[in-house]
């Protein structure tokens, strides 16, 4: 059997003992739900070390100490947000309206992982699908699957032990275009989790199941004359450098109003980024752009910005953190204006925030529209005119945005899957928590009488028998009383009954 086969038929496997896993956790009370979560949240921050070395050695991506701080917050951070969570049983009660709601697990989750954030999105999304009361079967990217497997095995093992069905957590082990297409379209699944690259999202929106998926970022990063700019830099260079820029939600391009230009120049050097000359752009073009001028190469994702500039044929200072770029454009004119996910950004220079916004849009509609921007500014103005017209719904404001807008270092909620909305053809704008993955069943008790406007107006048919239903005579009888007219729907009914008679009438 050749890998698609057995691609296909590992998903179907998986699926099968997933639901019946999940039918039976389906039971569970939210006391041993919140059992099982605590222990699968536990175990993995116990192993968030020796799974970060797992996924850099088997991707090639990111920086070991960072995976480990993205692994703690998938598992620490996130049980801290989602512990409390209602999740089981009656989770909302209008008295006055009589209307309870009840939570319905959805069924088996189809979790696509990337290879870029792997173990920590494995943890992430297990955690979220387990606390609603869901299975969940994870496909890898094909370069990550050691590492999502050992976090799927920690993860079912501490489950298990603390009293969850076997089955409920699983990972293909064979994961294949046709075997992950087989996972997300299958009868059983109710609904997929997408994380990975355009073409992958959009598969999944294709598979016939409702999907939560995340599309590029493009994040700009403005600085406002009235920011604390040495401050807003070193943010930015925290935020492009975690992890090797890897994250969707990480600064893109530093858009920096003009009168702050010399002093933002002068942060960038101190912080020990490389800006690099006309001839080294050119040279970084031709590295990082594939022929055809779609996409990124990704030989470089992910990479040190050493091996980025070996690659593209120049060398940087030993202590270079990232390089910088400087655009006048965006689009075809500056390839290097769209999402890099590596230690490269983009510069700009625009003249008030005005011009600033307005670059920072044009940023977003290339390739980012609906997901993240981030704002350094000390005006309150300002910030409240970004936050209520820019097309982004993650503005993190003085921070920095590749932590800021997944939930580390704001008070959103924390989450690897951010939805970029409606803008971004997406269902949802929101930090995806267990709560996206329940349904709502809802009770409802009558609180207000229906009367039958007709039922008393209607002529009896004769002793014993039903009411008849009002004819034409009823309108006119109604008219000449002065009665207020029929309705249209109760014309139109009176009208259908009367053809029906007539056509039952034998000729």
């Amino acid at each position: 059997m050749d890998a698609d086969l057995r691609s296909i038929q590992e998903a179907r496997d998986l699926v099968a003992r997933a639901t019946e896993a999940q039918q039976a956790f389906a039971r569970a009370d939210q006391a041993t739900v919140d059992r099982i979560v605590r222990a699968m949240g536990d175990a993995a921050s116990r192993a968030a070390e020796p799974l970060a070395r797992m996924a850099v050695d088997e991707t090639g991506m990111g920086v070991y100490e960072h995976k480990v701080l993205k692994n703690r917050f998938s598992s620490d951070i996130l049980l801290e947000y989602i512990l409390p969570l209602q999740t089981v049983g009656i989770v909302g009660e209008d008295r006055a309206r009589k209307v309870k709601e009840l939570a319905v697990p959805m069924g088996v989750v189809a979790a696509i992982i990337p290879t870029t954030n792997p173990t920590s999105t494995a943890i992430y999304k297990a955690l979220i699908c387990v606390k609603a009361r869901n299975a969940i079967v994870m496909s890898p990217h094909p370069r990550a699957t050691r590492c999502v497997l050992e976090s799927a095995r920690i993860m079912h093992e501490a489950a298990v032990a603390a009293g969850a069905p076997a089955g409920l957590i699983s990972c293909m082990t064979t994961p294949t275009l046709d075997g992950t297409h087989e996972l997300m379209a299958h009868d059983r699944t109710a609904i997929i989790l997408a994380t990975g690259g355009k073409d992958l999202v959009k598969a999944a929106y294709s598979a016939g199941k409702p999907a939560y998926g995340v599309g590029p970022g493009n994040v700009p990063a403005i600085i406002e004359r009235t920011a604390d700019v040495a401050r807003a830099v070193a943010h930015i260079v925290d935020g492009k450098t975690f992890d090797a820029g890897v994250l969707c939600s990480s600064e893109q391009s530093a858009i920096v109003d003009a009168p702050v230009e010399r002093a933002a120049r002068e942060a960038f050097r101190r912080e020990k980024a490389h800006f690099c000359s006309p001839g080294e752009k050119r040279l970084l073009e031709r590295a990082m752009i594939p022929p055809g001028g779609k996409g990124i190469n990704t030989a470089i994702v992910g990479q040190s910005p050493h091996a980025i500039a070996k690659l593209a044929g120049f060398a940087i200072a030993p202590d270079a953190k990232l390089l910088v770029v400087e655009l006048t454009a965006v689009g075809r004119e500056e390839p290097l204006s769209r999402e890099k996910m590596s230690p490269v950004l983009g510069f700009y220079v625009e003249d008030g925030w005005e011009a600033c916004c307005r670059r920072a849009i044009e940023l977003l509609h290339l390739g980012g529209v609906g997901h993240s921007l981030v704002l350094h500014s000390r005006d309150e103005k300002v910030i409240h005119e970004f936050f209520s017209e820019k097309p982004a719904f993650r503005i993190s404001v003085n921070t920095n945005s590749a932590l800021g807008a997944v939930g580390y270092t704001t008070g959103f909620a924390p989450a690897m899957t951010l939805g970029p909305g409606a803008w971004g053809g997406s269902s949802t704008s929101d930090n995806i928590t267990p709560l996206h993955l329940i349904n709502i069943k809802r009770l409802g008790e009558e609180i207000r009488a229906y009367h039958d406007p007709l039922r008393d107006t209607a002529p009896a048919r004769g002793a014993g028998s039903a009411a008849a239903a009002p004819g034409w005579t009823d309108v006119a009888q109604r008219a000449a009383a002065n009665a207020a007219p029929l309705a249209a729907a109760e014309v139109q009914g009176i009208v259908e009954r009367f053809l029906a008679e007539i056509r039952s009438v034998p000729r």
